[in-house]
């Protein structure tokens, strides 16, 4: 952690400071827990009213707002305070210990240059790791299975035979890439498992979070597009596609040969059935399940999700229904007298 002046965040992030730009900066806090030396931010319109009674040294606004701590104005706040949190606090450094001589390398294996493989971890027969890799202990990287440059895999991920990884993924703790797909043809009532033939394609500056699941594909591959961020639990079926810059909260599940469009956003336990196609920037909250297409740019909610302004006004009823159904029958019965 290092501390840096008010006017040099501003530099920063390109933002506009009001107040004394010379006040040091030690840490980044949340508007209610923030005190003197610290940095908070407001990017939600509904807290504004805490900005007034923040005890924060500064706060990161889109506009100027009553408050007696410094402001620096930024086009995106909650922008601009990652960039504040990454130059005072950094990322987590990883160390540099070389290759252990623990690890378990297979001849054939191709490491690159720079790379930290740390004890019990497995490299398998003819996989290639790029430069600058970083891979935890108990990882394992199987047969022909590739990844890219600066990629960082944590304790206990698994890397399936044949998978291939862009450069700059992670992969976190106990996460599984690459195992078979849940694939079954059901003949006289005994289940026999089907050959997942298909691999695992995760491009550049994605992650798997912990304890995620992506399952290779039947026939055609899985593929999680550029710059999504998969959350923790989350289970991708086999031969899924999921576009470039997606977010999956943790404990969502896509069935298999499902499809998503680019930019989307799925809330916590959010479900997509399979052999469906989800538009770009499609917005599904939590627990929601998608059972029919989705054209791009809607905002689903429901189960069976249907569109959220629909959906507010049908599930306002549901509290009234026990009153409406009282009236009806009470309807009813002077009807029939």
């Amino acid at each position: 952690m290092q501390t840096k002046t008010l006017q040099e965040i501003a530099d920063h992030v390109g933002g506009t400071l009001i107040g004394d730009g010379s006040i040091i900066i030690e840490s980044a806090s949340t508007l209610d827990s923030a005190g003197d030396g610290q940095i908070t931010f407001l990017s939600n319109p509904k807290y504004t009213p805490q900005v007034k009674t923040t005890n924060a040294a500064a706060v990161l606004v889109a506009e100027q707002v009553e408050t007696n701590a410094c402001q620096i104005i930024a086009e995106d706040p909650y922008y601009a305070f990652m960039q504040t949190v990454v130059l005072l606090h950094g990322h987590r450094q990883h160390p540099n210990t070389g290759v252990s001589p623990k690890a378990s390398i297979a001849d054939s294996a191709k490491i690159g240059d720079n790379c930290n493989i740390a004890q019990f971890a497995t490299i398998s027969d003819n996989a290639v790791i790029g430069d600058n890799c970083q891979i935890y202990p108990g990882v394992f990287v199987g047969p022909n299975a590739r990844l890219g440059s600066d990629c960082v895999h944590y304790p206990n991920a698994v890397i399936y035979d044949g998978c291939q990884l862009g450069d700059r993924v992670i992969v976190q703790s106990n996460a599984s890439v690459g195992q078979d797909g849940f694939g079954f043809a059901t003949h006289k009532g005994a289940h026999h498992k089907i050959p997942q033939i298909g691999i695992v394609v995760l491009e550049d500056d994605t992650e798997i979070g912990a304890g995620a699941a992506i399952e290779r594909g039947t026939l055609e591959d899985t593929i999680i597009g550029k710059g999504s961020k998969i959350g923790d639990s989350v289970v991708i079926g086999h031969g899924a596609k999921i576009g470039a810059h997606c977010l999956l909260v943790p404990q969502v599940g896509i069935a298999g040969t499902a499809q998503l469009g680019q930019y989307c956003v799925l809330g916590g336990q959010a479900a997509v059935v399979g052999h469906i196609k989800v538009g770009n920037m499609v917005k599904v909250g939590g627990q929601a399940a998608v059972i029919n297409d989705v054209p791009d740019g809607m905002t689903i909610v429901g189960s069976p999700a249907i569109d959220a302004n629909k959906a507010k006004r049908a599930y306002a009823l549901i509290e009234t229904l026990p009153d409406m159904r009282k009236k009806i029958k009470q309807l009813e019965k002077k009807l029939k007298q």
